[in-house]
């Protein structure tokens, strides 16, 4: 049954030493967590039993990735029946494409229980997630079924194809932590920008962010790496004086000059620390005003037009997100597990009765959606105009809140009592909960990888190359049940085939290159499939016992991470007690530390000593970038 579920019965630890199995206490709470019962042996066979015949069930996989070869373009259009009928049959195969354009074939399947049948195609499917209908009809009864079909490249798109044979470097960045002398106490993408054109002019290549993900921006969880949406972004980066709809709302802008709000400002900006809450407090009501005169006086306009079309091609999870955020604001709680029962179900008839009553409220946050898409989409011209080949490096975090927009909207995908972890190693005795649920491989197969394919081509979006936090998680997670602890853990397995070719298409499409942060407990061959893909490792000088001479090519290297402290704070004995841009301001406390709570250590708050104007006209920060460059070419 755990081999039919993808749990793993034992695994090597990071040492390389010492197997762990998997203990029957685990494997039957993981299995509870994921609705089967298998507490007792016959309990377990009548699991095994249903989901044979669910298989069973099936005339057609939900869906199918194939790899788009020579090969491939050269063979028939196959059909692979889950329960091929006993006697002939008529079938008929209709394959639209994601153009529109659709093609039919007809005829009879052999009898017997061949599972397989090649069909004659004039030409085979391009890259592009396209669908199979089949129907196939006996004596007996008509069975009809449907499939999406993904053809995907042999491997995704490298740095060489962007840079050709240099090398290159880049700074990397939390973009929340950025001070400078105009922003509203936390860095918006202004100052992006700004780092973008400085980047561009000492020779750089790329400027890299945190996760831009949707967070709360309020109490004390406030990490990136756990966002009420891994779709959408944090309104908190949005630069209000850049909204187009400012030159036509004098009004608004005789308010962002009033004295009391240029003195809250200027205490926000010398804040040590991001104060998220203050900072949407002071901008909310702008962009509210804002989003008004967008109302009135856009209708028919070409701004107008490109709204409607980005809410057309982001729909439906860009009005679920919307009504996520309207709803928490409206009963005063982000966590929807503690809204009234009738709006705990996206799809209730009071979630839709709310959506009417609040239509306004909806839209103004689907607009602030399109602003973000906007000004970030200006940075990435920035990017190119002042000539860096990659442009912005983004990150993919490796899960959502337990009680954000994404589980409230898409609750079957998620196991909820589970967490995703990692196991016990030398740098965590006793294991980690990262208190975020994991996916269900067998929901995310059934819903055709949608949501995976939502947040890939999200990271993608105005990027020249993507970092995928715990690119492991492909393969396999590990998951804590509720209730145990770390050491209690295992692991489940993923389609990690799938998972790399829709990953590898939406690289080629965006014409942009995949980083796998790949640290920790990784399974024996992983790190060799990744590169077989084309996905560059990651290399943190701390770690590694070789000189950078003898990394893999496809590799990032970084003297630290978020999770790491910063130089500074290693050469002064700082961590004991207690990353690229950091450590070009001379940073002694990490932005995060793991595991310890915000009365101890306030993470993703910590804002950088120097402002970006102090770093732009340092002639000691300006060599260090130099330095970090010489030898690229």
């Amino acid at each position: 049954m755990a081999d039919a579920i993808g749990i793993v019965p034992k695994y090597l630890d990071q040492t390389g030493t010492e197997w762990r199995e998997t203990a029957a206490g685990s494997r039957i709470a993981l299995f509870a967590a994921m609705g089967i019962d298998a507490s007792s042996d016959a309990a377990s066979e009548r699991a095994l039993r249903a989901l044979r015949l669910e298989e069973r069930r099936e005339l057609l996989a939900p869906v199918r990735v194939v790899e788009l070869t020579d090969d491939t373009a050269t063979r028939h259009l196959s059909v692979r029946l889950a329960s091929p009928p006993n006697a002939d049959a008529q079938w008929r195969l209709e394959l639209i494409l994601e153009s529109g354009e659709t093609g039919i074939a007809e005829g009879r399947w052999p009898r017997g229980r061949r599972a397989e049948l090649a069909i004659p195609w004039p030409e085979y499917p391009a890259l592009g997630y396209h669908r199979l209908r089949f129907h196939i009809d006996t004596q007996r009864r008509e069975r009809v079924a449907e499939q999406m079909l993904i053809i995907v490249p042999s491997r995704c798109v490298t740095p060489r194809d962007l840079l050709g044979d240099a090398r290159a470097f880049g700074l990397v960045a939390n973009l929340y932590s950025v001070r400078s002398e105009r922003n509203w106490g936390v860095g918006d993408f202004t100052d992006l920008d700004a780092l973008v054109r400085w980047t561009g002019a000492l020779g750089g290549a790329f400027v890299g962010v945190n996760p831009l993900h949707a967070l709360a921006n309020r109490g004390p969880d406030i990490s990136p790496y756990s966002p009420v949406s891994r779709i959408f972004r944090n309104s908190v980066y949005l630069n209000v004086d850049t909204v187009p709809e400012l030159r036509d709302a004098p009004n608004v802008a005789a308010r962002l000059d009033h004295p009391e709000l240029l003195a809250e400002l200027e205490a926000l900006r010398e804040d040590p620390y991001v104060r998220y809450e203050q900072v949407m407090a002071l901008k909310m009501p702008v962009l509210e005003a804002l989003h008004s005169v967008f109302e009135r006086r856009q209708a028919g306009s070409e701004r107008a037009h490109a709204y409607d079309e980005f809410v057309r091609q982001e729909d439906p999870e860009l009005t679920r997100f919307a009504t996520f955020l309207a709803i928490a604001e409206s009963v005063n709680s982000w966590s929807w597990r503690d809204w009234p029962a009738a709006l705990q179900d996206a799809t209730s008839e009071t979630v839709k009765r709310f959506q009417r009553e609040h239509a306004g409220r909806v839209d103004l946050h689907r607009w602030i959606q399109f602003e973000l898409d906007r000004q970030l989409g200006l940075v990435a011209e920035s990017a190119r105009r002042s000539g860096l080949p990659i442009g912005l490096y983004q990150d993919l975090a490796i899960g959502t809140s337990p009680t954000g927009a994404d589980t409230w909207s898409m609750p079957n995908l998620f196991v909820q009592r589970a967490s995703v972890g990692s196991p016990p190693d030398p740098y965590s005795a006793s294991g980690q909960n990262w208190g975020l649920p994991p996916i269900d491989p067998r929901a995310l197969r059934r819903d055709c990888y949608r949501y995976f394919i939502r947040l890939v081509r999200s990271g993608f979006r105005h990027a020249g190359a993507l970092r995928i936090d715990h690119v492991m998680g492909l393969f396999r997670l590990f998951w804590v049940p509720h209730g145990l602890t770390p050491a209690d853990g295992a692991f489940v397995r993923y389609r990690a085939d799938d998972l790399l070719g829709i990953v590898a298409l939406e690289s080629v499409r965006a014409g942009a290159f995949i980083v796998g942060e790949d640290l920790g407990t990784v399974e024996e061959g992983v790190r060799e499939r990744l590169a077989e893909q084309a996905i560059l490792g990651y290399r943190v000088v701390w770690f590694e016992p070789d000189p950078p001479a003898r990394y893999p090519a496809l590799a990032l290297a970084a003297v630290t991470t978020h999770d790491l402290p910063t130089i500074r704070g290693v050469w002064t004995g700082a961590d004991a007690s207690h990353q690229a841009l950091d450590d070009l301001a001379g940073e002694v406390d990490a932005v995060n530390l793991p595991g310890v709570g915000p009365d101890q250590h306030p993470s993703w708050m910590r804002k950088m000593s120097m402002t970006i104007e102090e770093m732009q006209s340092s002639d000691e920060v300006s060599k260090a970038v130099r330095c970090s460059g010489r030898g690229r070419k």
